[in-house]
């Protein structure tokens, strides 16, 4: 789950147009409805967050995109509201929530890449944000080591939300398998599910 958090795209959203084309096309009843399933499965739940240490410590400073959060005073400080996943999404008590603090990936900005492969875990299912960037970034940098990953095309947005569409289309179905959210419940339904203990 990528950065599907109050501060981006919830209660505290510093970026309203994303939120807006989170909130018009679905995505966080969608991926309410795949967490709720792989709960069950205990299949792990994984939130990405992006957080920034106090200060601005560490934060990138070699892109527009950095410097703009940095003037509009996004501050997603670790503990705070702007981190937490948005309603419905959890965490559940399951769940875990991994911190990104640099970066636009959380393969390359937080430990998640190696806590995966001591897992076994070889195949990510991805939903969030945004199509513009992030999701993009984290499905070739996945694809780049080696997982194999699902798109969740209904649970994941950008902006605009027609240029998300295209981005799925054109690029991102190249390199990973897109379902929409009733496909893949459909699928677990359909299959013994090897669970992680």
């Amino acid at each position: 789950m990528q950065e599907l958090q109050n501060g981006v795209v919830g209660a505290d959203a510093g970026l309203p147009a994303l939120a807006d084309a989170v909130r018009a096309t679905g995505v966080i009843e969608r991926a309410a409805s795949v967490l709720r399933e792989a709960r069950k499965r205990r299949i792990p739940v994984i939130h990405c967050t992006a957080e920034n240490l106090p200060g601005g410590f560490g934060t990138n400073h070699n892109a527009r995109l950095f410097d703009s959060a940095r003037r509009l005073g996004l501050e997603n400080r670790p503990g705070s509201s702007s981190v937490a996943p948005v309603a419905p999404l959890g965490p559940a008590d399951s769940d875990l929530v991994i911190p990104r603090l640099h970066g636009l990936s959380p393969l390359t900005g937080s430990p998640l890449d190696a806590l995966l492969r001591n897992q076994g875990i070889e195949c990510l299912v991805v939903m969030g944000v945004s199509l513009n960037l992030a999701i993009p970034n984290l499905v070739f940098d996945a694809v780049n080591r080696s997982y194999r990953v699902v798109l969740v095309a209904d649970a994941v947005a950008g902006v605009p939300v027609d240029y998300g569409r295209q981005v799925i289309e054109h690029s991102l179905s190249l390199v990973s398998t897109v379902v929409v959210a009733d496909e893949l419940i459909e699928a677990w339904a359909d299959t013994e599910v090897e669970t992680q203990s």
